[in-house]
This record gives structure tokens, C-alpha cells and sequence, in this order.
């Protein structure tokens, strides 16, 4: 904590000035005056604190000259975590930006007169209800460190970045570490799922992925998978639903927008392979971006970096991998622009979105496990209308729930939380080297969509079957057996946290303009 961010009771209040002088509510309900020289107020977005006693202690032109004195602060309502009274005191936690990627606990705290009490009150409940809006406050989080994730660093930073904010916003904290792999799955089959209100995980992707799977073993799964969010802090070497829904790869800036996040169902899907069906919420790969995936882990000491490097060797290599594949196709590439822009649009409540759409309704009876599969399994006939494929010079396929695969990695802009439909992409293997540099040169800068060589669409099931004897298929980035597999959607079967209750943090896919061609 900065001592420029904590602030002792205004010097500047004379202390033989009578209390009606010291502090009241000013003309406006949304100005709290706490002082002579200084006052709290309900901006637009933000609370405005002036106080002619802040000074900075910066310095220009070599530390010769003063900077200038400031005697306003704005604090974004999105940074405060928690305000009250306490005895004579209002106290305000709030989130103090550091720098770019990093936020730290600060506190502002200013003497009241007991007279004013009840008006002081009702300006604290105004400003946690511009803070909050719609966010539950003081959520139960389970949270899961996996001691192994970031290079060992995880628990480290949970308890620098990440708890602090938590014990900030008062959220009621049980904290547990993962002892191997697969314990994630234990832990969420056994919760108590009326206790909690989320699960953050301090990992990768991968105990998202477990935790999701654990929840579905549940005996009530439906119910258990609607009533606990999931989400993650980005402690491991793969972050992709941390930059998906809470919009940053930094664990304090993560903490914030847990804390200030809202509900929002999640479409999940099943994915059946021999006699099993597991959950995924991030992706199903076959082809280059398996292979750049899996097939690195030897230098995963190269961070993401292995990742570029395993896809343009295999793009030298012009790769390819055969398969045969049925798709149930719901929204082709030409209709995903307008199909995205009326969804995003689309702002319901939690409540209204259950009635609209019956199946995010979660079922309560007993034995109401995961929902029965609409297409049957992979051992299952073809479903009706599918049609079984064959690609010979198929170079990826990729399936994605959410917009960011890594940090620099938008594949999938038109994703959203809970439209009923998975984003597939695939592209041929034969194309040219050169194309298909440029190709992955587009998707840093959201150029991807647009590329005609990629063939994207909406889908809500498919089957794949290998043709090769050996390779990789990877399922939320973990790697499972070569063998066909069969994916269908659910519609917002899981939950998680978003900003905004409804979109991820994405740029998406804009209408096509006038000028615009794809």
C-alpha cells in the first residue's frame, strides 16, 4: 500500500469548528462534504475526491522543480471495493492502478460527525451501488492454487496480487491447493456447491477444465454446473479464459474484475469418445494446432513463443492430416457478422435469460445429471441430416468456446458466452507457405475472420474421425487418445464470470460496412 494512497483525516479540518461545520451532505445527495477543504463525490463513472490537502510528491526537470499540486482524485466505481462506516470513520477500499498491468490496495479515510451518521449511510449505499451494479458483492470463493502452475509461482502470487483484493471487497475466502493431477475433478465432485459462489482457479486452463468435469459428476450436475461460477487466474502457461472473460493476463487486474464480475451462463460441450464423456469449455484441436500445442511440450520453457515456433515448422513442412468429419452446421460464415451484432445486443438478466431460453434452466430433481445427448455418442449411428466427409489435405481444425486462445491468439472473435453454438474453423493443409504465414500473422491483428482461405462457421455438434495411425487431439488442451470423437453444445450449461453479464472482452466482429468485403 502506498502512503500516497493512505489518507489520514483531513488535516486541513480546524478542530474547533463545530460539527455541522466538520461534516455533512452536500447540496447534492451524490457530494458528501468531510471537512472545510474537502468533499466526496458521485461522478459519472467515478468517485471524485477533492481535497486541497493532496499534494504530489513527483518532480520535474530533473528533480529541480515541483510538479504541480492536485487536489482532485477520480477513482473509477469499477476499482472501489468496499466503503463504510466504521465508529467516526468512512473508510473506502479501492483498487489504486500502479502501473499499466498492476493494481494495489489503497485506502482513503475521512472523520464524520456522529450527527451525520444517517446520511453518510445513505451516500455509502449509493456509492456500492454504482461500484457493484449488478455484481453480487462479497462472493463465496473456493479457491484452488495449483502449486505447480506458472513455474512454481502460483501460490506467490496468489498471495501478493490476488488475496488482497479478495479480503478487500470482504469476500468470504476457503483456499485450497491441488496435490496431483485430476485432484481438481475430486474437489468439485465432493463441494458443497450451496456454499460457494465461485471457484477461482490460480492455474492454466487445465483446472478450469477439471473443475467444469468435477461439477459434472455431481448428482444434481445441471444444477451444480448453474449455481457455481468458474473462473481463472491467470497463474499458468496457458491463460486463454482469463483473457476471455475477465480481459487481462495480469492476476491483480483478474482479482478485480472477479470481484466486480456478473454471472453469465457458459455453453459447454460433451465430448464422447470411446465408453467416456467429458466436459470441454475452451477447445478441441486436431491438426497443426494440436500438434503446435502437444507436440512442444519439450521446450515448454519457451512460454508461448513454443507455440508460434511449433506451428511455422509445420507450416514449412506444409503438414497435413487427413480425416473424415460431419458437421452439424447452424450458422455459416455469411450470417455469423449479423448473428454476432444482434446477440451483443441482447442484455438480459440472469433471470430473464432462464425464461427466455428453458435450456439454461437448471433442474433441481434428484438424479437430473448432465442433460441427455440430442446426437447419441460416437458409437452411435451418424444423427439424422449429418453427413460423414472426407478431408484429405485438412491442415486445422479447430473448435473454440472462447474469443482468446492466448494472449495474442484471437481465433475465435465472434464467440459468445452462451448463443447455443461453438465457432469452427478449419483450413486446408496444402495451401501456400506464404498464405498461410499470413494467416497467422492475422490473427494478432484480428484480421483472421476475414481471410477467405478460412472456413468458419457456427456449429452446435460434429464427429471426427482420424485417418492416420498416430497424432494429436487435444480437448480443452489436454491431450486424449487418437481415436474418433463425437462434440455437442450445450447450451449454457456452465458458468462464469463476465464484465458485462453477457459478451466476452473482445473486439467480436463488426457489421460489414459499405466499403467492407470478406
Amino acid at each position: 500500500m502506498s502512503s500516497d494512497d493512505l489518507i489520514a483525516p483531513n488535516p486541513f479540518v480546524d478542530p474547533s469548528a463545530t460539527s455541522s461545520e466538520r461534516s455533512f451532505v452536500g447540496d447534492s445527495d451524490n457530494t458528501l462534504e468531510v471537512g472545510r477543504n474537502a468533499s466526496l463525490s458521485l461522478g459519472t463513472d467515478s468517485l471524485i475526491v477533492l481535497d486541497e490537502g493532496f499534494t504530489t510528491k513527483e518532480t520535474k526537470c530533473c528533480g529541480l522543480l515541483p510538479a504541480d499540486s492536485k487536489s482532485t482524485r477520480a477513482i473509477p466505481f469499477f476499482n472501489i471495493l468496499w466503503a463504510e462506516l466504521q465508529e467516526l470513520d468512512i473508510v473506502i477500499h479501492y483498487a489504486h492502478t500502479t502501473s499499466k498491468d498492476v493494481v494495489r490496495i489503497a485506502v482513503i479515510q475521512y472523520l464524520v460527525d456522529k450527527l451525520h451518521r444517517p446520511q453518510v449511510t445513505a451516500w455509502i449505499a449509493q456509492l456500492m451501488d454504482r461500484a457493484y451494479g449488478n455484481s453480487q458483492r462479497q462472493k463465496r470463493i473456493k479457491v484452488l492454487i495449483n502449486p505447480f502452475g506458472g513455474v512454481g509461482s502460483a501460490q506467490k502470487w496468489y498471495y501478493r496480487d490476488i488475496e488482497p483484493i479478495f479480503q478487500a471487497a470482504k469476500c468470504p475466502l476457503d483456499v485450497e491447493r491441488t496435490q496431483f493431477k485430476g485432484h481438481a475433478v475430486e474437489i468439485a465432485e465432493k463441494m458443497d456447491v450451496d456454499a460457494f459462489d465461485v471457484v477461482a482457479t490460480c492455474s492454466g486452463d487445465g483446472l478450469p477444465h477439471e473443475v467444469f468435469n468435477g461439477l459434472g459428476k455431481q448428482a444434481k450436475a445441471r444444477s451444480a454446473l448453474s449455481k457455481v461460477a468458474i473462473v481463472q487466474l491467470p497463474c499458468g502457461t496457458g491463460n486463454a479464459m482469463s483473457k476471455s472473460v475477465n480481459g487481462t493476463m495480469s492476476n491483480s487486474l483478474a482479482a478485480l474484475a472477479v470481484v466486480k464480475g456478473v454471472r453469465t451462463p457458459l455453453d459447454l460441450v460433451s465430448i464422447t469418445q470411446g465408453d467416456s464423456r467429458t466436459l470441454s469449455f475452451l477447445s478441441q484441436s486436431f491438426g497443426i494446432i494440436a500438434e503446435a500445442d502437444l507436440g512442444t511440450e519439450h521446450i515448454r520453457w519457451m512460454g508461448d513463443s513454443r507455440f508460434l515456433y511449433g506451428i511455422l515448422i509445420r507450416l514449412l513442412r506444409k503438414t497435413i492430416w487427413p480425416c473424415d468429419l460431419a458437421i452439424k452446421v447452424d450458422i455459416p460464415k455469411s450470417g455469423i457478422r449479423e448473428h454476432y451484432t444482434s446477440e451483443s445486443m441482447t442484455r438480459l438478466s440472469m433471470e430473464e435469460r432462464r425464461r427466455k431460453f428453458p435450456a439454461l434452466e437448471p433442474r433441481e430433481a434428484e438424479g437430473a445429471g448432465l442433460p441427455e445427448l440430442r446426437y447419441g455418442t460416437v458409437n452411435d449411428e451418424l444423427p439424422e441430416g449429418w453427413e460423414l466427409v472426407r478431408y484429405e489435405k485438412l491442415g486445422n481444425f479447430y473448435c473454440g468456446n472462447l474469443p482468446w486462445m492466448s494472449d495474442d491468439a484471437h481465433f475465435f472473435p465472434a464467440t459468445l458466452p452462451h448463443d447455443g453454438y461453438w465457432d469452427l474453423v478449419t483450413i486446408d493443409g496444402d495451401i501456400s507457405r506464404a498464405a498461410a504465414i499470413n494467416m497467422l500473422m492475422a490473427v494478432d491483428k484480428n484480421q483472421f475472420f476475414d481471410i477467405p482461405l478460412v472456413n468458419y462457421r457456427k456449429v452446435s455438434g460434429y464427429r471426427l474421425i482420424p485417418r492416420q495411425k498416430t497424432g494429436y487431439i487435444s480437448i480443452d488442451g489436454e491431450r486424449v487418445p487418437w481415436q474418433p470423437f463425437q462434440a455437442e453444445v450445450h447450451h449454457g450449461l456452465g458458468t462464469t464470470l463476465t464484465r458485462t453479464g453477457h459478451l466476452f472482452e473482445s473486439v467480436g466482429v463488426a457489421p460489414v460496412g459499405p466499403s467492407d468485403t470478406v
